[in-house]
């Protein structure tokens, strides 16, 4: 019988697979495209292939990994084999650099490959055996404090792969030593777990006919419009992520080249304000384990959309570059920080409650399907359409080519499509409240 795990190596591996799942994740999106300017070509094809192909793998990866870990029980298999080839991976990647630019279309192709299948097996680590893993250890002792780590690490990994990323790269563009470090990181969380997992880590496998078919079940969708409470709540994420990409994904540039600062400033002016905005995941802590999710939700969305309107109303001409300070673009990171971790915080933790318990692995996919990949889809539609319609423009003397600054409207066209998920969110309430009634019937029976 396998030893049962203390209370310190379960919040070691929370922790430790999750900072290091979302460091690896902000480098893929952060530095990656910059690493295919420095050392490939400024080629924004290639860019627009890896993130497509990028956002394939990661979805059919989690479906994939998330029905064998259902079928199989063994999350800790996905998780340690996961985050090991992942990390492999990651270092692979920076190893492109080395083709021969006389093969531009081959390195081109490979630089896409090596990203698409560094996301396959992190999505197999991470999204189906690590985010799964979690929400079979959540308890109603430790709901809250799982839900407040993974609501504050996405943060606290964007910070870290922010600030350190840019020390590791450095004024030589040394990115081979970023992707190597990063790299080494997962791995050796990768391979503590396989001492730190054991068969008290699996679940009971559950099998529904043929692979494939139980592979397909998930996209029923009678079955998942059957679970009301949970459809609304994931319609309610994709029209908030939605518009918080509008936004999110122009931000560094919008604090570059619209207020004028320098890189080393953007990065302490996006960080402190959101190391405050964490405080606010203690008292939502209390609150979920009070089970008052969609309050916290609807109250963060408002929060958030505040923010928004802050931060639209500052004016270039009104900020001084050379001073870090400025309280008004502070605030306004602030307010927005606080509105969007209380919503992952609790939406995560309230998502994984409605989970069937027999398809939390396939229900996972669910999660990447309306987190990821159509908040990302709809958000660059709508932020690319903001910046070139109403953003600063001017030509570039020397390529002749339009170039496109993102101002204030960004925040603006955000925060209205964020003010549209409450109308989703708003109408989970009747089917939560009837949800918590009944369980209160059922234990006062018991």
């Amino acid at each position: 019988m396998e030893k049962k795990r203390s209370n310190f190596s379960m919040w070691l591996l929370v922790w430790g697979l999750g900072l290091a799942g979302q460091i690896c994740w902000n480098m893929e999106n952060q530095w990656f495209n910059t690493f295919v300017y420095a050392k490939i070509g400024k080629d924004p094809s290639i860019i627009t292939g890896m993130l497509i192909c990028s956002a394939l793998a990661t979805t059919f990866s989690t479906f994939f990994f998330g029905t064998w870990g259902d079928r199989t029980g063994k999350r800790r298999n996905l998780i340690s084999f996961g985050y090991i080839l992942w990390g492999i991976f990651t270092i692979v990647f920076g190893l492109t650099q080395f083709i021969s630019k006389d093969m531009y279309l081959f390195l081109g192709v490979m630089v896409v490959l090596a990203d698409t299948v560094m996301s396959f097996f992190g999505s197999m680590g991470n999204d189906s055996g690590f985010n799964t893993w979690c929400n079979d250890i959540m308890t109603d002792k430790n709901r809250g404090g799982i839900g407040a780590a993974l609501a504050t690490q996405p943060v606290i990994g964007t910070i870290l792969g922010t600030v350190v990323g840019g020390i590791l790269v450095g004024s030589e563009d040394n990115y081979m030593r970023l992707f190597i470090v990063m790299g080494a990181f997962v791995i050796v969380f990768g391979i503590i777990s396989l001492f730190v997992l054991n068969k008290n880590d699996d679940v009971e496998p559950h099998k529904d006919g043929t692979f494939w078919h139980q592979f397909l079940s998930v996209f029923n969708f009678k079955e998942f419009i059957k679970l009301k409470e949970l459809v609304l709540l994931h319609v309610g994420l994709t029209v908030f992520f939605i518009g918080f990409n509008v936004y999110f994904a122009y931000m560094g540039n919008y604090l570059l080249y619209y207020l004028g600062y320098t890189a080393d400033m953007m990065g302490i002016i996006e960080a402190v304000p959101l190391v405050l905005a964490m405080l606010s995941a203690i008292p939502v802590a209390k609150l979920i384990n009070n089970n008052k999710h969609p309050y916290v939700i609807l109250a963060g969305v408002v929060i958030n959309v505040i923010g928004c309107f802050v931060t639209y109303l500052v004016k270039a001409e009104n900020v001084d570059p050379s001073k870090m300070f400025n309280p008004h673009v502070w605030l306004g990171i602030l307010i927005v920080g606080i509105g969007y971790i209380s919503i992952l915080q609790t939406a995560k933790v309230w998502a994984k409650q409605l989970y069937p318990k027999d398809k939390r692995g396939q229900f996972e996919g669910i999660w990447i399907l309306f987190f990821v990949l159509l908040p990302w889809i709809g958000g660059s539609i709508f932020g690319e359409w903001t910046v070139k319609t109403s953003g600063h423009t001017f030509v570039d003397e020397v390529s002749g080519q339009m170039q496109y600054i993102p101002n204030g409207n960004i925040f603006l066209i955000g925060g209205i499509i964020c003010l549209l998920s409450l109308i989703p969110f708003g109408l989970t309430l009747k089917h939560y409240k009837q949800r918590i009634a009944e369980t209160t019937s059922v234990e006062e029976a018991e």
